[in-house]
């Protein structure tokens, strides 16, 4: 399994896993009350105004995996969204910063297999680099071999990142073995690209499994764990991703390899981007708040955090159609 560091570890050595250890694993438990009244103090005593709010959405911004997983995603969009990505803020509002040559750009553009090639060329020289949903994404119920022969083809076609989903039987039945084979498996496909492994968390019915499957995600050797496809039900939320972080200190505690944390699905305004950060600053320190290490899935959020900054400068709200995703 390969260990070195990439472009998108930024330097720091890559989870290399453990081998499973279950009764770490059954050991944990998540009471859900009080991981709920945690999570309810972010939103509730912190807040971030003026020019600190900008700083932190500035931010924001070099942590997004700009998206599109649509079933009408053409290679013209894609290359629209890359456009966005290697300039996610209109020119004005850089000037207006006074951000110089530290215009933020995105972390990565995330697309289905089929449009690596169209991404990986309209983002030639711009050192962000494309991730790619892989292993029968959403659902993940596509037979293993294929799953795998797919995160083969998204690599070979350039893609440096690849998020996988679990198949959630494993965690909801409590088959820790078998989700912990699958992910290693995954991991051995990406060669040096980076594995994202979405729990799917909407679908895990409780605090405990996500925080299981966390574990063993990491004993499996994911680079990033990830709460989310998007088109769930329910997707990223406060309770879940604290116990989701929270086993990424203690593994991070206890073995020395950081593993990165990417909230996705439903976080579209600034103001909880904003509480995402928060709770990753307070649970995990500010190491955490760097691309390789902290992720927001997002589409439709680089649009409000424009506005927000428009608002910053101006004194006035722009109309959302001033700010149009591709």
């Amino acid at each position: 399994m390969p260990d070195g560091p990439s472009a998108a570890s930024n330097g720091v050595p890559r989870n290399t896993g453990e081998p499973l250890d279950l009764d770490r694993v059954l050991a944990i438990r998540v009471n859900r009350s009080a991981a709920e009244r945690r999570a309810a103090t972010i939103p509730a005593r912190r807040t971030v105004k003026k020019e600190w709010q900008a700083a932190w959405l500035l931010r924001a911004v070099t942590l997004m995996d700009l998206t599109t997983l649509a079933g009408d995603d053409t290679p013209g969009n894609v290359r629209r969204l890359c456009a966005k990505a290697r300039q996610p803020l209109r020119p004005d509002l850089v000037e207006a910063l006074r951000v110089g040559a530290l215009a933020p750009t995105v972390a990565a553009v995330c697309v289905y297999h089929r449009y690596v090639p169209t991404a990986v060329e309209a983002l030639a020289g711009s050192g962000i680099p494309v991730a790619a949903v892989s292993t029968g994404f959403p659902a993940g119920l596509s037979p293993f071999g294929q799953r795998v022969d797919e995160i083969h083809a998204s690599v070979a076609a350039g893609a440096r990142e690849i998020d996988v989903v679990i198949t959630r039987a494993h965690a909801l039945i409590g088959d820790w073995a078998a989700l912990y084979d699958e992910v290693r498996a995954f991991r051995s496909a990406c060669g040096t690209a980076h594995l994202k492994v979405i729990l799917a968390t909407g679908e895990l019915a409780t605090l405990t499994t996500v925080a299981r499957a966390s574990l063993v995600a990491m004993m499996a050797g994911a680079d990033f764990i990830k709460t989310s496809t998007g088109k769930e039900g329910v997707n990223a939320t406060l309770p879940v991703s604290l116990a989701m972080v929270r086993q990424i200190r203690e593994y991070a505690e206890r073995t020395g390899f950081r593993v990165g944390y990417k909230p996705a699905g439903g976080i579209r305004t600034a103001r909880q981007a904003t509480d995402y950060l928060l709770l990753m600053k307070e649970e995990l320190g500010r190491d955490w708040l760097e691309p390789h290490l902290f992720r927001f899935g997002a589409s439709s959020l680089l649009t409000d955090i424009e506005r927000q900054l428009e608002m910053f400068v101006t004194g006035r709200y722009a109309a959302a159609h001033r700010h149009p995703m591709p």
